[in-house]
């Protein structure tokens, strides 16, 4: 059951092949086996269940929405009423929400099973899920190598079939990168498309939730659920939810895809521009045309970005001080001391070196240095982008410039671990839609396993419903999608 879609397991409920209780203990089971892949921080085994039964009650009433009694999990970065919400971190280890995220209530109210809550990042800061507190997720295609990150927890679960989706977040890459280093879709949505309330902050006028799914079809039923207006959030644009699955199966026939020669210079794999090349072809049959774009500005969006989502995040972290909720050090001597220590034991280093860039980039006689030139730099990547788009109806380019690489191979070296969001940093940057679809897997060789690999299409502000459909007409004349990690059939 968990090799199926959204679709094929909602008509199997419907036509009492299954119950959604056998449907979610069949996914609780196979957590339970797969449990060394790490992927969950926290398992809701009973709340399932529970769930669940309300699910086939539903079901059995009739007009049932389609997510009901489909079973999935939360990356732990959104407020779950009742359940810790950890963000990854030991400062949130024993925080339990008093609310639920608007995400959250969406998915509840659409009949859908939460399993639990997956692995991340801490504070979602970090491309490899080796940030987390509660020690790294792996990827399912290999053991040894990361998952990506931040949402490399639910990318790996919907790799290994522990959840049929899963939500995650992106503030430079979280969703894409990890979706590509794992072989799924990932979507990450238009800044402001989806509700930011309840979604703990990392960077807030970068984060945004999104799907992540096998296919396109599954990503655009979850971001149908999880999509549209909130008078919670300041940040949410009240703009009609198109429906997403509608759209899907609409002609490429005239499509015109960009491709920013910025983005397939140095530093590419060569197989990864080789797989490229192949998609692009396909997409050639199915009728679109090739322009080459240039974008000069894109090779500035990664000092810009880590001086902005720094700024921010230092400003959205001074929260926890020990004094309202999270981790508080024992016996503090005095107010500054209970700061200073709950903060330096609650927080991970990675956490801590960007607290401090972000304090010095806002800091007397840095602030127009730094913080104001990053601000004026994401004016001109918009820029750039929204004259290519005039041009082109998509644009395309690789998630990330190598495959997925070995736990404990980055970690000594935070710049060269910025560098795996080359690719998508600037699409945060500029609050456009883009997501991640597998195209490849590398070459089976002695030194490396198998590894997937993936293709980033970027559109237009609120054109989720187009870039899905691009991404579901590839899907109907490839396989790439359906394939499953060994050992995990």
């Amino acid at each position: 059951m968990h090799t199926k879609t959204i679709k094929q397991l909602a008509e199997g409920l419907r036509a009492g092949t299954f119950s959604s209780v056998e449907l979610t203990q069949h996914f609780l089971t196979r957590i339970e086996k797969f449990h060394a892949l790490n992927a969950f921080i926290t398992v809701t085994q009973e709340h399932a269940l529970t769930a669940a039964k309300q699910a086939d009650k539903r079901l059995a009433e009739g007009n049932a929405p389609l997510l009901t009694g489909i079973p999935f999990a939360h990356k732990d970065i959104f407020c779950t009423h009742g359940i810790k919400t950890s963000c990854g971190s030991k400062m949130l280890d024993n925080f339990i929400a008093p609310y639920n995220a608007t995400v959250v209530d969406k998915l509840h109210h659409a009949g859908a099973v939460m399993l639990g809550k997956l692995n991340m990042d801490e504070f979602a800061m970090g491309s490899s899920n080796e940030n987390s507190f509660y020690g790294a997720a792996h990827n399912p295609w290999h053991e040894n190598v990361v998952p990506g990150g931040s949402s490399g927890g639910s990318a790996a679960a919907v790799a290994a079939g522990l959840a049929v989706c899963a939500t995650g977040t992106d503030t430079g890459g979280s969703i894409r990168q990890p979706a590509a280093f794992c072989g799924i879709t990932g979507l990450k949505p238009s800044y402001g498309r989806v509700s930011r309330y309840g979604m703990i902050a990392y960077a807030s006028s970068l984060d945004q939730g999104g799907p992540m799914a096998r296919s396109a079809e599954d990503a655009a039923i979850l971001l149908q659920a999880m999509a549209g207006f909130d008078e919670k959030d300041s940040t949410s644009i009240n703009e009609p939810v198109p429906d997403y699955s509608r759209h899907l199966t609409e002609s490429l026939q005239g499509l015109k895809i960009g491709l920013p020669k910025e983005f397939f210079q140095h530093g590419l794999n060569n197989q990864i521009a080789q797989d490229i090349d192949n998609a692009l072809n396909e997409y050639r049959k199915l009728g679109a045309t090739i322009i080459e774009l240039s974008m000069p500005t894109l090779t500035m969006a990664i000092p810009a970005y880590y001086v902005l989502a720094s700024a921010e995040c230092s400003s959205n972290l001074s929260r926890y001080d020990g004094v309202r909720f999270g981790h508080r050090c024992e016996h503090p001597a005095d107010l500054t001391d209970l700061y200073l220590r709950s903060r330096a034991e609650g927080f991970g280093s990675e956490v801590k070196r960007r607290i401090l860039m972000g304090t010095y980039a806002l800091s007397a006689g840095y602030y127009d240095a730094y913080y104001l030139k990053a601000q004026k730099i994401r004016r001109l990547i918009s820029d750039d982008f929204q004259h290519a788009l005039t041009q082109v109806d998509v644009i395309m380019s690789p998630v990330t410039p190598s495959h997925a690489f070995t736990l404990g191979e980055k970690t000594a070296d935070p710049v060269h671990m910025y560098l795996e969001d080359l690719y998508t940093i600037a699409i945060n940057l500029a609050g456009l839609p883009a997501m991640s679809i597998p195209i490849g897997l590398s070459a089976d060789t002695p030194e490396a396993p198998k590894l997937p690999v993936g293709l980033q299409l970027i559109g237009a502000y609120f054109s989720e419903a187009k870039l899905l459909n691009i991404a579901h007409a590839y899907q109907q004349v490839t396989n790439w999608h359906q394939l499953i990690p060994t050992g995990f059939e």
